[in-house]
């Protein structure tokens, strides 16, 4: 091992019941890099960095840190050699202050005491050195996500890691925020600090990493140039086959109204205004996409819609059916289909099986159940054709959600959504955190649900998705739609620009 390489798995291999999570894994780490580690949900990149990071203990295989054969017991053993992780789901305490979180279990004390000011001084040099602006006394949880974010490096750095493992870091992040820690992980790696990158987006691979490692079925099946590479040798490398990475589908033919939205006002959970007077119509057979920086009102738009969050003012008519102030039952049975923005807290029980959780908007109906009685044989076998149909990757129907990749979660509820008759479908980040080949696939049963004309309404962060799959692009900003252009009129430039808040575009 050179002294360029910091870390360097050999041949890891990982079991757990019924499934091989890694077989015999290499892997190199060079001082001031980014390596990107790509690999489809379920490829086993989560397993990995758990075994470098001391949270799961390899069953063959050795770990090198900085010349040295170690082993890992749990992540103190990984901190104290310099290994930090931010994981993709945050782990801080929302009520206590960003210098509170970041001394948790590296606590600062002078005569007995906490010593908060030391600890205080030392986040604020941090956030300083590295370019990574944030306020020490300010409250978690009322920061943005990609500020939440920041503190979690800060929290790396201030137990002196010079390793930094960085699991689907923008999976949360607006593209505005994804270009600010692509500027910070540069600075990071000036500095000397070295990153492991894992990510399911291919375009900010090419943009940020120095080296490419693919992980396929637990096996590292390839490495590969950012200078070189492209998006689709990346894709079949992490897929092993072609992936059309751009939607196909026909032009729309759009028929009656199904969705009317009228002067729509609804309140955020602070009872601020956070969608005002919002006017839309969504048409049988076509897609509405609503473009825009997250946090502009599209969430409290959907839960509106789909009955999670009272509406304050305002009408919302589906067919022709008020349903201003139903609940999501009854939004449920008028035919409306919903993919949640988040998918543990909205979409699934993540303690039932795969089978209960692809019958939860239609448990108490026949055939599968009988007044109280639930007909379970139904469920499984309902489950086992869904299973099938959807590539649900899953060791079994009874497996617990909460054990699926993200990927297969988000697959289990699309396939829930789209296996009854539905008239309008509302798809909210549909494929946020999720590998390119699930993404193909989640596009092209969008598609086909309008042409089946099904009226859609897509809202994503994700300026390239909505682009891709809209026939008519709304753009929101500070809770009004600003305007809706047809596709043909909604370039990347001009969308950016209203999503921006720009009058002129």
């Amino acid at each position: 091992m050179t002294d360029q390489v910091v870390l360097q798995a050999k041949g890891l291999t990982k079991r757990f019941p019924g499934v091989l999570a890694n077989d015999k894994v290499d892997l190199t780490l060079e001082r001031g890099k980014i390596l990107a580690l790509l690999g489809e949900n379920g490829a086993g990149k989560s397993t990995l960095m758990n075994m470098l990071y001391g949270l799961y203990h390899p069953d063959e295989g050795e770990i090198w840190i900085k010349g040295e054969k170690v082993e890992l017991k749990n992540p103190r053993d990984a901190i104290d050699r310099g290994v930090g992780m931010v994981h993709q789901h945050f782990q801080l305490v929302p009520v206590m202050t960003v210098t509170e979180n970041v001394m948790l279990g590296s606590e600062v004390t002078r005569s007995g005491r906490l010593d908060m000011r030391a600890a205080e001084k030392r986040v604020l040099e941090l956030s300083q050195q590295y370019g990574l602006k944030v306020d020490p006394g300010a409250t978690v949880e009322d920061l943005p996500v990609g500020t939440q974010q920041r503190v979690e490096i800060i929290k790396a750095l201030y137990r002196q890691a010079d390793i930094l493992i960085l699991d689907e870091p923008t999976a949360v992040l607006t593209p505005q925020e994804a270009t600010e820690l692509f500027r910070i992980m540069r600075e990071l790696t000036e500095r000397g600090v070295s990153i492991i990158f894992i990510t399911h987006k291919l375009k900010e691979v090419l943009a940020v990493a120095d080296n490419i490692a693919v992980l396929r079925g637990g096996r590292m099946v390839g490495t590969a140039d950012p200078k070189t590479a492209t998006q689709a040798t990346l894709a079949e490398l992490m897929v092993g086959r072609k992936v059309i990475l751009k939607v196909e589908k026909d032009a729309p033919q759009p028929k009656e109204i199904v969705l009317r939205i009228q002067n729509l006002h609804v309140l955020d959970d602070r009872k601020q205004t956070a969608v005002e007077g919002v006017d839309l119509e969504v048409r049988a057979g076509e897609i509405v996409g609503i473009a825009g920086v997250q946090g502009n009102g599209q969430r409290e738009l959907v839960e509106a819609l789909t009955g999670l969050r009272p509406v304050e003012k305002g009408s919302v008519t589906i067919e022709g059916h008020d349903c201003t102030h139903v609940t999501p039952r009854q939004v449920t049975e008028l035919g409306v289909a919903h993919i949640p923005e988040d998918r543990e807290k909205h979409g699934l029980v993540m303690q039932y099986s795969v089978a209960d959780n692809m019958v939860l908007n239609n448990y108490y109906q026949t055939p599968y159940a009988s007044g109280p009685v639930m007909h379970q044989e139904a469920i499984d076998r309902h489950g086992t054709e869904l299973v099938e149909e959807f590539d649900v990757r899953t060791p079994s129907i009874h497996t617990v959600a909460r054990t699926l990749s993200g990927g297969n979660k988000q697959k289990v509820i699309v396939a829930r959504e789209f296996s009854r008759p539905t008239k309008l479908l509302i798809a909210a980040q549909p494929t946020r955190g999720i590998d390119v080949g699930s993404i193909e696939f989640i596009h092209n049963q969008i598609v086909a649900q309008r042409d089946r004309g099904v009226a859609v309404l897509v809202v994503s962060a994700e300026l390239d998705e909505v682009l891709g799959l809209a026939d008519r692009v709304a753009v929101m900003f500070d809770g009004r739609i600003v305007k809706t252009l047809p596709i043909a009129e909604a370039t990347r430039e001009r969308v950016g620009l209203l999503m921006a808040g720009s009058e002129d575009a």
